[in-house]
């Protein structure tokens, strides 16, 4: 129905445009219909003049496809029309397999791209590419017809067309513009791509017993890794773990449905996220189950300014839930959902549909995940600079609110439930110090109540 009513849209104004808009919106059905035929009207006569009196010939398809971004532009930074180079960019991005350098990129603020971190086995790890390199500038193997010159600056850039441009066919190569504290320029890197298979979960023991489990990002597999990481690491540590370090940073978000599945590893009731929007089919409820549950040792997760969507519904429920203790600084804070809805010609439209809520009933809209533990990743006094502002979804134009996205009173789901790690990683070293501090004083605890109870046994005698 969904797809029918929007091709229906862009057959709609298709027509118009072919027509010239004589006479074909008219409409006498109340005083909203008037109004939409007034504002039908406008944007037709504003087209009718582009198309006519613009300094060179726009196609109509140009027209069509500009006063379709421009509409979604003006709802919030995340709802977009996706043409068939985004669309099929998006479905790898959820396989985690494609051909390119193998880098994991961000916006900073002041423009350029930022590598948050390469991948490893990659063309770009090989390559020598580092975390925190900024990349100045990007010459394409085939550079877009509308360059002027091979190389063009990453600051004008999106994250989707400087992601679309350092991927191609495997085994050509692309070079980038390089920028790293110590360098007096940039230095150019040339890189052959190749097939990059993103593992979206990694793990491996910090001390005996002690697990470290990253997850990149939710994508169609997430849960079959964790489960065989979680697996390995126990047959290591000799059959049980005291405690595992779960790291979210840097992870983009992804499939919700994931990233409900790995809060289930370590909660086995109750809920892990819900769901509102307009519509009743968005109002869900996510909860979690008994099955295959993980043991009660202690968890911390490790959070930072780009930890968002799908990883902060993880971050949330785990500690909403008393499962899991936070540490790091505050997350992105990207509470809504989007849903994608494919259109004709291979495109889509990605709309954002609700707002996404942790079981004790908060909306990380625009505020982000509080860790329980503020730990700041890097010092200057041991000789670390201190890293730029990262972008956060309070400094993208036209967000929801906090305030908006608020659940109005009364108006939420109730859960009764509820009410190695190095010098260089303060964050780890930090959760690690967690983690064992946590088990000591549950082993006091026991000790402590079985203390007690052979002293009353000591008495009834």
């Amino acid at each position: 129905m969904r797809r029918s009513r929007i091709g229906f849209l862009l057959t709609f104004l298709a027509g118009a445009i072919a027509a010239g808009f004589a006479g074909v919106l008219a409409t006498n059905v109340g005083s909203v219909a008037a109004t939409r035929y007034e504002e039908l009207s406008l944007f037709s006569s504003v087209l009718a003049h582009v198309r006519r009196h613009y300094v060179e010939p726009v196609d109509d398809e140009t027209l069509l496809r500009g006063a379709i971004n421009g509409m979604l532009q003006q709802l919030d930074p995340h709802s977009s029309f996706l043409d068939r180079d985004a669309y099929k960019e998006m479905q790898v991005d959820t396989k985690g397999e494609f051909h390119g350098l193998g880098i994991e990129i961000t916006k900073r603020r002041d423009g350029f791209i930022e590598v948050v971190s390469p991948i490893d086995g990659t063309p770009a790890a090989r390559a020598g590419i580092r975390s925190h390199d900024q990349i100045v500038s990007i010459c394409p193997t085939d550079p877009p017809e509308d360059w002027a010159e091979p190389c063009h600056t990453s600051k004008n850039l999106t994250l989707f067309e400087a992601v679309r441009l350092m991927r191609g066919r495997q085994g050509t190569e692309i070079t980038i513009e390089v920028y790293r504290d110590g360098f007096e320029k940039p230095k150019r890197f040339t890189i052959v791509r190749d097939v990059v298979k993103v593992i979206s979960v990694s793990g491996r023991m910090l001390e005996p017993r002690y697990a470290y489990i990253r997850i990149r990002a939710f994508q169609e597999r997430t849960i079959q890794d964790l489960e065989r990481t979680l697996q390995q690491l126990r047959d290591e540590a000799g059959g049980s773990l005291d405690g595992v370090v779960l790291d979210l940073r840097d992870n983009p978000g992804g499939l919700l449905d994931q990233a409900v599945k790995v809060a289930d590893v370590w909660l086995d009731d109750g809920l892990v996220v819900y769901t509102k929007g307009r519509m009743e089919s968005q109002h869900q409820e996510f909860r979690a189950h008994s099955d295959g549950t993980e043991p009660s040792y202690p968890v911390a997760i490790l959070v930072n300014e780009g930890t968002a969507s799908a990883s902060e519904i993880v971050a949330g429920a785990l500690q909403d839930q008393h499962r899991a203790l936070v540490i790091g600084v505050k997350s992105f804070g990207k509470g809504s959902v989007q849903t994608v809805y494919p259109l004709e010609s291979d495109s889509a439209l990605r709309l954002t549909t609700a707002l996404y809520y942790t079981p004790s009933g908060r909306s990380i809209q625009e505020v982000g995940i509080s860790p329980d533990i503020p730990v700041q990743p890097r010092r200057e006094s041991e000789g670390f600079v201190a890293a730029p502002h990262r972008i956060r979804e309070t400094d993208l134009e036209g967000h929801f609110t906090q305030e908006e996205a608020s659940p109005r009173a009364g108006d939420q789901a109730s859960d009764p439930e509820v009410g190695k790690a190095g010098a260089s990683d303060l964050q780890l070293a930090r959760a690690l110090e967690v983690l064992k501090s946590w088990t000591y004083f549950e082993r006091l605890r026991r000790d402590r109540e079985a203390t007690v109870q052979a002293r009353a046994v000591d008495l009834t005698r």
